[in-house]
């Protein structure tokens, strides 16, 4: 049996494992490369192997950069069952469509303004292509036996992180290899802890904090700070946010302030059609989360919420004190561009990144000071102030991986680390060595190895 990291190899982006088991092709996430654009470019490049000829795909959870390449896979002549727990089955709905509009909407604007290197601008797929996607998906109950080709059993299993996330263990007789997919954090505010293991012969883990740990702080308390102080000021806070998982996680966060009279009643706006629906499914798949029904209603009401696009524009035109949450988190794409370019220039203002922000990305570039960023062909200055919360974020941290991995009772014969910029990936894979004396590598993008399965 072989694997070939075919994505999040040298990465932080681009889930991908294709796992060759002589008589069946099976993919382990299937994930859009965002960054960078020699990392997006990968995007549109040409797979290892025909796409037609993949039989499964098996999802560890909905994120895009785990299933948001599904619709070029199924435009390619993929045909066959995608795997993937109810609750991430739900949400690829939510953020497939997304997507694929949002892709339309940007070659559509880019060929209207003329900023595109490409003439015409092509988006990666349509909604056509979603859709088509979005069929093939055959929904599981976490802890159930699934049959796939090639003598392969799956057993998905609760690994926090977001609604309906999972790890993966593939069984062939008694061996076993097991894909961590993206873990949540012990003591998250709304997701319970992953589960941990019994064994795993052959360990494929993610690294997205392998070289940190989050900062030992009161998020929260921080978050009522700025809130407190922009609205002094009579400035607005922006909020880019993931919205799937750290949106709902922002919006319980600012109505627990609320409740606690520890923040000024600002107007709090959540806009992203994407958030809003997702913020839905937490109230069907309460079983998945920690809150109760109460503060499941109490983090959906805490918003007003803008569906439309002229709902949307209406948010950018207000000039009063207020708390905008507006996907996408890394400041990417989608309607925070919109509203970024009105607030960055103007020092009353002030963004908050809630969580990890990726090489090459627009987030990335005004954490780090940028004095001005490129938005729609266009610079707008940075003078508003700009914080970033990691206590937000929904992966586990180094200490965390590390906890996660001595609950193993039967170590594994090899691990190999993924899903992690390249300094993160080697610090994780030393702490491993050091720790258990496991045998450890970080593979290279596109790299065939041998599993003994």
């Amino acid at each position: 049996m072989k694997l070939t990291f075919a994505g999040a190899a040298d990465t932080v982006t681009g889930s991908r494992h294709l796992i060759d088991t002589g008589e069946a092709q099976i993919l382990v996430d299937c994930g859009l490369f965002q960054g960078f654009k020699k990392l997006r470019d990968r995007n549109w490049q040409p797979f290892p192997m025909p796409l037609e000829q993949i039989e499964e795909v098996v999802l560890t959870h909905a994120h895009l950069d785990h299933s948001g390449w599904l619709p070029v896979l199924a435009r390619a002549g993929f045909r066959g069952r995608v795997i993937a727990t109810r609750g991430t089955a739900e949400l690829c709905r939510i953020l497939l469509r997304d997507s694929a509009r949002l892709q339309e909407e940007e070659a559509e604007y880019a060929n209207r303004h003329g900023y595109s290197r490409h003439s015409p601008a092509e988006p990666l797929y349509t909604v056509r292509d979603a859709e088509l996607a979005l069929s093939l998906i055959e929904p599981v109950s976490f802890d159930t036996a699934i049959g796939l080709s090639g003598g392969l059993q799956a057993v998905l299993r609760p690994a926090g992180h977001l609604l309906g996330a999972a790890t993966v263990t593939f069984r062939k007789r008694r061996r076993t290899l097991v894909f961590s997919g993206d873990l949540g954090r012990s003591n998250d505010l709304l997701m319970r802890p992953p589960r941990t293991l019994d064994s795993a012969d052959t360990l494929v883990i993610e690294s997205t904090y392998g070289d940190r740990q989050h900062v030992d702080e009161d998020t929260e308390a921080i978050l009522g700070q700025v809130i407190r102080d922009t609205a002094a000021r009579a400035g607005t806070v922006l909020i880019p946010s993931f919205a799937v998982g750290r949106a709902q996680l922002l919006m319980y966060a600012i109505w627990r302030l609320k409740q606690r009279r520890e923040i000024p009643d600002l107007p709090v706006f959540l806009d992203s059609p994407m958030a809003i629906d997702a913020t839905r499914l937490y109230r069907r798949f309460r079983a998945y989360h920690r809150l109760s029904a109460e503060e499941t209603a109490g983090m959906f009401q805490v918003a007003r919420l803008a569906n439309t696009p002229e709902q949307s524009k209406a948010i950018a035109g207000l000039h009063m004190p207020a708390i905008i949450i507006s996907a996408s988190g890394m400041a990417t794409g989608g309607r925070v561009l919109h509203h970024l370019k009105r607030l960055l220039p103007e020092p009353e203002n002030h963004v908050v990144f809630a969580g990890f922000q990726a090489g090459g990305t627009r987030g990335e570039k005004i954490v780090n000071g940028a004095p001005e960023v490129k938005i729609h062909g266009a610079w707008y200055p940075v003078r508003a102030a700009v914080t970033q919360l990691d206590g937000f974020s929904g992966h586990a941290d180094a200490d965390e991986l590390i906890a996660w991995m001595a609950a193993i009772k039967r170590p594994p014969q090899q691990v190999w680390i993924v899903h992690g910029e390249p300094q993160a990936a080697d610090a994780l894979r030393v702490r491993i060595q050091e720790t258990f004396g496991w045998p450890v590598r970080v593979p290279e993008h596109l790299e065939t190895v041998d599993l003994a399965l």
